[in-house]
């Protein structure tokens, strides 16, 4: 006869006390997940999280309170999370897992990982690591009411990185607050403006820079110090925005010079952030206006909403849509709000204007009206009860794979609407790994088109190596014959070769690099391909499926959803015909108007593709995933009453 231990066999439950766990993020999802644990049974929990708790957090990460901001998520989730168990051993870390000291021995000693993560990087890193320390991993992401588990295991199953991914849609507060570096980043920021001062004022859309950034401040007590120093037992006094632009009567030039001049000098003075970035340029106005030529205000050739302005075109244009807005507040009377339109031609001005000059003090290119207006979306609210469930998902996943019963594993989709088996939870079987796949396979090996007469060694590094593919420290080393050494991740051996081109070393059509990653035990040969035809601003091309890529598209009506979480809730669907797009802390942006996060190129017609199948691991039943043909439809349509696959979701 069975033993049972409350619901659980008895052998289940004695190896739930000795076994060690890690959960990576203590976020929305994070939170969930480490009550789940300690009540199911876990004795030996390790929870690693970089962030601090900001109050915006308090209302859907149950284990924080008002007295808790500013404090480490990692240290207090630990807390909290033993008033449910006293009993339990859980060691917190207020760290970023990928620091060097979590190297591959680290992750041996757990029998499970589980992630709670908030950006591609990181999950990148996790999965990398698990893979060569051969440790399961449960991957899971929420977006909205939309929600995604899955299992990853070495030989076994796909790993995070074998199916191609769109590009990240949705970033930390501390990114847009303190750190952009894309366009979209500055966008964002510049729509969260909007309604700082002339909207709904929204503590997850603060756009002054963020004192509490971990990275600001790497010691935890400085990073506390420094979120707490303005409240008492929790509860934050921020100067409104609104009642700050209020006072000044909605001046154009005061509200210019607090944005772009003043909270630009006080981003400067948070020296730790500007180490290994370009620092941001202040601008005054009264400056660019005596230094203003007449072409800077003559109109370009070309259809109006296409032409990239000047930045004292910008200026203008922020100065005539604030004094449109101011007008529109006066007329609406005391309290009033307005709300933003892409539609609303000083709305989507005062968005244009503000986006270009944050992209201008951070060393972007600027874009036209009618780039931004394609790239401003919606933000979805992170939904507690969505944690909730995916959370329970994890755990009853990591009791399968506990119980010897991997196999069992599965796939599962937590859909907004029951499909037409009337099912919100849907689970798939895993997929096998890709033989495409650059990270899973024996031998990982990519091809790469670039100038080699333009690209230098430090591109290779940063744009290639580390953001493309994912890698922490690479070591590269030429094919050559001689074993030259391009980059070494010893710091100073291989500095002078920085802004050095590759054709300086002897690179061509046709070399090859072993690039070595130790800290992920991983190693990547990549193949060059010299070309002098790629488009313009482009500096490099992967030749054939990347993760970069969204995936192939395919015909008619399709359900793969990108989802991904962060530890301030966000995640994205971000190839879902019925779901909205996006990944990573609390922003969450949704591909489906068009709006905040829809690059312009997303708005051309795909082409058709592959179909892949996948059987319902409840009904046997098949289903043919279709890529959608209009990105744009992701989270507006429900789910298609033609198609038996819409909760078909691709893990981001």
């Amino acid at each position: 006869m069975v033993q049972l231990v409350g619901p659980l066999r008895k052998e289940l439950a004695d190896s739930l006390s000795t076994c060690k766990v890690l959960v990576v993020g203590a976020g929305g999802i994070g939170c969930e997940l480490l009550k789940n644990l300690v009540l199911t049974g876990f004795k030996n929990i390790e929870v690693i999280d970089l962030d601090t708790i900001d109050v915006s957090n308090l209302n859907r990460q149950f284990l924080f309170q008002k007295k808790h901001v500013g404090k480490s998520k990692a240290q207090v989730a630990k807390e909290s999370a033993l008033q449910f168990c006293p009993t339990a051993n859980i060691a917190a870390y207020h760290d970023s897992i990928m620091n060097p000291d979590y190297n591959v021995e680290f992750f041996r000693q757990f029998v499970l990982v589980m992630n709670a993560l908030d950006n591609r990087a990181a999950r990148n890193h996790v999965n990398r690591m698990c893979l060569a320390a051969d440790i399961p991993l449960i991957e899971s992401g929420t977006a909205g009411y939309l929600g995604q588990v899955t299992v990853i295991k070495k030989g076994m199953t796909e790993c995070y990185e074998c199916q191609p991914k769109p590009t990240q849609k949705t970033f930390p507060g501390c990114t847009i607050r303190n750190t952009p570096s894309e366009p979209i980043h500055c966008i964002v920021w510049a729509k969260y403006l909007f309604n700082q001062l002339f909207g709904e004022e929204d503590a997850d859309q603060e756009v002054s820079p963020d004192t509490a950034d971990p990275e600001a401040a790497w010691n935890p007590e400085d990073a506390t110090a420094r979120a707490t120093a303005s409240e008492k037992d929790g509860d934050v006094k921020r100067v409104s925005t609104k009642e700050w632009a209020r006072s000044t009567g909605y001046d154009p030039v005061k509200l210019f010079n607090k944005l772009f001049k003043d909270d630009i000098m006080y981003l400067l003075t948070m020296d730790k952030l500007w180490k290994k970035r370009k620092a941001p340029t202040p601008l005054d106005w009264l400056q660019l206006e005596n230094t203003a030529c007449p072409q800077d205000e003559a109109p370009g050739s070309g259809l109006k909403d296409q032409q990239v302005l000047s930045v004292w075109g910008h200026c203008q244009m922020f100065q005539h849509s604030v004094e449109t807005l101011r007008s529109q507040l006066q007329e609406k009377g005391e309290a009033a709000e307005l709300v933003w339109d892409k539609d609303d031609p000083p709305a989507m001005d005062f968005v244009t204007s503000a986006a270009n000059l944050r992209m201008h003090i951070f060393s972007m290119n600027m874009k036209s009206r009618f780039d931004v207006k394609s790239m401003a979306g919606n933000i979805i609210p992170a939904i507690a009860t969505t944690n909730a469930v995916i959370a329970g998902l994890i755990v009853l996943e990591g009791l399968k794979i506990l119980s010897g019963e991997i196999e069992s594993c599965r796939t599962i989709f937590l859909n907004k609407c029951p499909n037409l088996r009337k099912k919100l939870l849907v689970p798939c079987v895993l997929d096998p790994p890709s033989a495409n796949c650059y990270v899973c396979v024996s031998k990982p090996e990519v091809t790469v088109k670039l100038n080699v007469h333009k690209t230098i060694v430090l591109s290779l590094q940063d744009r290639i190596l580390k953001e493309r593919f994912g890698m922490v420290a690479p070591d590269v080393q030429i094919e050559d014959g001689k074993g030259t050494i391009l980059i070494s991740s010893e710091e100073g051996e291989t500095e002078a070769n920085n802004s050095k081109f590759l054709s300086d070393f002897g690179i061509r059509n046709g070399s090859r690099l072993q690039v070595d990653d130790f800290l992920q035990d991983y190693t990547l040969l990549v193949n060059v391909l010299h070309t002098e035809e790629l488009e313009r601003d482009v500096e490099f091309e992967v030749v054939g499926e990347a993760p970069d890529k969204a995936p192939p598209p395919q015909t008619n009506q399709e359900e793969v959803n990108s989802i991904t979480n962060g530890n301030k809730d966000s995640a994205q669907p971000s190839t879902s015909s019925k779901a909205p797009a996006n990944d990573d802390d609390d922003i969450m942006i949704v591909d489906s108007d068009n709006e905040e996060m829809a690059a312009s190129s997303s708005a051309a017609p795909a082409t058709s593709g592959t179909k892949r199948k996948h059987s319902d691991a409840e009904t046997g039943e098949t289903s043919t995933k279709r890529p959608r043909t209009d990105q744009s439809s992701a989270a507006a349509a429900p789910a298609d009453n033609n198609d038996d696959d819409d909760d078909i979701i691709a893990l981001d």
